[in-house]
């Protein structure tokens, strides 16, 4: 071989020689590049990780609430008695919290033995106070010897909301449902042509029966306009009845059920014209809610 030919080999390989260890400083340097940003990242990680503890030391004393502290009532010696801020309207003794629907005047319904008894030749009575929203209690009787079939027997109502003189407003129905066929939006516990309870949990004529009412009027725009309609829970006897009923307007005995501007209102109790004996009624109370 001659010289130039070794000459132009050495001068190869010492090229070839530089490039590969250029190319493994380059290798080199990205690999501490890559190691680098992933150290910035896993670190920046643990900053975010580190800004969540924290939440994650949470602790029981964060969602405790003290105050309002909650009004003090104190509950009557039986769940059927009334608590310390109830206002009775009947306790077996007058009628003083009562008037007639029609006009206003004295009630004029009878007190017998303690209990308050249906005259039908009056009509109608009502409460002197006014509500809105509010809890009650009341307890009836069927008489032991009622007669007659359906709807005329031992018939009444309870009006949450009395919204005229005579049948108008929002009518709970009171009813001999112990063994007495009728339309079943009419039968005891229902709301009157909207709703039937939920189970027939009747007792009985001549056993006392037990109403616990859950009232949320209306609420009415300045135009008239519904804004939130009626809602009611009843349990009867002890029993779950009406579950958040959301009442569809006024009931009504002929046509659709529709609802009328109206503010506070009466309770209101019904004397039914059926020729049935006349039931009675005990042990009234209510507790406005806010």
């Amino acid at each position: 071989m001659n010289k130039n030919i070794m000459h132009n080999n050495v001068m190869h390989n010492n090229v070839m020689k530089k490039i590969m260890c250029c190319l493994f400083s380059l290798t080199a340097l990205a690999a501490g590049s890559t190691c680098a940003a992933d150290a910035a990242v896993q670190a920046k990680s643990g900053d975010k990780n580190s800004a969540k503890e924290p939440a994650q030391a949470a602790k029981p004393e964060d969602t405790e609430q003290w105050e309002p502290v909650p009004v003090k009532v104190l509950p009557g010696a039986n769940d059927a008695a009334p608590p310390s801020d109830a206002i009775v309207l009947f306790d077996g003794r007058n009628l003083d919290q009562w008037v007639m629907s029609k006009d206003r005047s004295s009630a004029r319904w009878h007190v017998e033995d303690g209990a308050l008894v249906v005259d039908k030749a009056f009509g109608n009575i009502e409460t002197k106070r006014l509500f809105k929203n509010y809890q009650l209690h009341l307890e009836w009787r069927i008489p032991a010897n009622i007669e007659g079939e359906g709807q005329a027997r031992g018939n009444s109502g309870l009006f949450l909301a009395s919204t005229g003189t005579e049948d108008q407003g929002y009518e709970i129905q009171i009813l001999d449902s112990w063994e007495n066929k009728t339309y079943v939006n009419g039968q005891a516990a229902s709301i009157y042509k909207q709703a039937p309870p939920l189970v027939n949990a009747s007792r009985k004529p001549g056993e006392w029966q037990v109403y616990d009412v859950v009232w949320t009027a209306p609420v009415f725009r300045a135009d008239g306009t519904l804004e939130t309609p009626a809602q009611v829970t009843l349990l009867h006897n002890g029993v779950l009845v009406q579950d958040h009923f959301q009442l569809l307007g006024e009931t009504a005995y002929i046509g659709k059920p529709v609802y009328r501007k109206h503010d506070r209102a009466a309770i209101k109790l019904q004397s039914h014209h059926d020729p049935s004996l006349p039931i009675s009624f005990r042990n009234i109370w209510v507790r406005e809610l806010n």
